[in-house]
């Protein structure tokens, strides 16, 4: 009983809304109130998983179409780490970029310099959201630079960020490879690598981490800083994935300039599964990079449901952002969360509570948000 009380006590501590006040139709809260062990192991033991979530309701009147965000302990200031998160502004902004040079289109073959990799743009894209391949993401960096990626993002209102580094593997380089493209079968021609700046160290809580860390094999006893590393928070990833899920509402200075086929294609590839593009279905299975609902499960996803969303995982740390529509029970929500499970708290050590604890934490969220979605009243 002392238990419960406490619990009753420090929710609200923990629980905030965009709106005014919480009321009895907040999903959000609904769905973490839930006494399903995969969510109920997390929420009572909050403070260790460093959760942050968001949840969009959607709803519509005639033609027109309207956002309620709620939030859970969502703070731009405390930091968490996006890992592969930040590969969807970077496949977006490629995008972008290619309009701007005639000569350029999405299946324009290429190569970067001193790599044996050829690629088209398109393929990095679908690449980056199917399995999330870093290879590909980082191709797209050498196309844009750190610095173009930051400036246009913020210019669009998608802030904070800071992308300071490539995806996989750290390197102090500051300047772009070239691209090697392809402008018939036999002629190349490359581009101009560029000059970015070097990252300073962010100014925000909760930048160093845990207990400790393995560097080279060796374990270094003090708390894993991530000053350095990229920083894209779930108010950014959230306001990214509303651009483009519903660009019309929007003003035209904070959308991405895509054409129509590109924005088609971008769609496209965001919910289409590893199998559906020729990957192998045991390794990669429908849930690989779909972590809401069926993170957690080895099965298919139904037809009827689409997910439109980037995933993140390292460093004890796994993030989903997105769309989710299910066009058979007429339900459509956004959803973007965190969650650090690193129990020990020590960084590279590859001992991460990703299957037990965290993976059905989001798995479990989604469906519970799902499953109250389809019982309100729109």
């Amino acid at each position: 009983m002392a238990k419960i009380r406490f619990l009753l006590i420090v929710f609200p501590i923990f629980f905030t809304a965009c709106k005014d006040h919480i009321t009895d139709s907040n999903i959000l809260k609904m769905a973490l109130s839930s006494k399903n062990p995969n969510i109920k192991r997390v929420m009572d033991s909050v403070e260790r998983y460093e959760i942050q979530i968001r949840y969009t309701q959607i709803d519509r009147k005639d033609d027109s179409v309207s956002f309620s965000d709620y939030d859970f302990q969502v703070d731009k200031n405390n930091y968490f780490y996006p890992a592969s998160t930040i590969k969807f502004p970077i496949a977006v902004l490629a995008l972008e970029r290619l309009n701007a040079v005639d000569s350029l289109n999405r299946n324009t073959n290429y190569y970067i310099e001193g790599d044996s990799i050829e690629t088209t743009f398109a393929k990095d894209i679908s690449q980056i959201f199917a399995i999330s391949d870093n290879g590909a993401n980082n191709r797209l960096m050498e196309f844009l630079g750190q610095d173009t990626i930051n400036s246009k993002l913020h210019r669009k209102g998608i802030e904070p960020v800071r992308i300071s580094h490539r995806v996989g593997y750290h390197t102090d380089d500051l300047m772009t490879k070239p691209l090697i493209i392809y402008l018939n079968d036999s002629t190349t021609a490359p581009t101009q690598p560029t000059q970015n700046t070097a990252a300073i160290p962010l100014k925000i809580d909760n930048l160093e981490k845990g207990t400790g860390f393995y560097d080279d094999g060796s374990l270094v006893h003090e708390p894993f800083d991530f000053g350095l590393k990229n920083y894209y928070p779930v108010t950014a990833q959230h306001a990214l994935l509303k651009r483009i899920i519903f660009p019309e509402k929007f003003r035209p200075s904070e959308r991405f300039n895509l054409s129509r086929e590109q924005h088609d294609f971008l769609l496209e590839t965001m919910h289409t599964l590893p199998k559906n593009i020729g990957y192998d279905a045991i390794e990669y299975y429908d849930g690989y990079c779909k972590f809401f609902l069926f993170g957690d499960t080895k099965g298919p996803i139904p037809d009827h449901i689409e997910i439109y969303n980037k995933t993140g995982s390292a460093y004890g740390t796994l993030t989903d952002c997105a769309y989710i529509k299910d066009e058979k029970n007429n339900v459509d929500f956004f959803l973007t969360a965190t969650i650090l499970v690193n129990k020990n708290g020590i960084f590279n050590d590859n001992l991460y509570e990703y299957d037990t604890v965290g993976m059905p934490f989001l798995a479990e969220l989604g469906r519970e948000i799902h499953k109250l979605e389809m019982n309100r009243k729109k």
